[in-house]
């Protein structure tokens, strides 16, 4: 949890500080041990031909306890990657980019998007 209702984990309306704090809340008490989380990103093409391309990668680590960091946006300020001190919020924009979810997914993509614009 919360998966694809993270946006509006907290309501409708809600913003990314209601959504914080409500996942902290009902992670009050569960032990460091057991706050694993991953962020996933699927990123799909379709080309004009009808071929598809998926791809789907991972950005595991956990959750900490307190938001930390000001980038980022999101939950950013309660995850720490997978051998890292620092959550995503306090990573700079090409560190968090280097490693993301995001960057990993769109760098699986780039062989398709390539053959697709005829691009080196």
């Amino acid at each position: 949890m919360p998966g694809v209702l993270s946006a509006r984990w907290a309501g409708r309306h809600a913003d990314d500080a209601a959504n914080l704090a409500l996942v902290l809340d009902q992670l009050a008490d569960v032990p460091a041990a057991r706050r694993g989380a991953a962020f996933v990103c699927a990123a799909a093409l379709v080309t004009p031909a009808g071929v598809e391309h998926l791809v789907r990668r991972h950005w595991r680590g956990c959750l900490t306890d307190v938001p930390r960091g000001g980038n980022g946006f999101g939950y950013d300020p309660i995850f720490v990657p997978d051998g890292e001190q620092r959550t995503s919020a306090e990573l700079g924009a090409a560190e968090k980019d280097a490693v993301s979810h995001r960057g990993q997914a769109l760098r699986a993509m780039l062989p398709a998007l390539r053959e697709l614009t005829g691009a080196l």
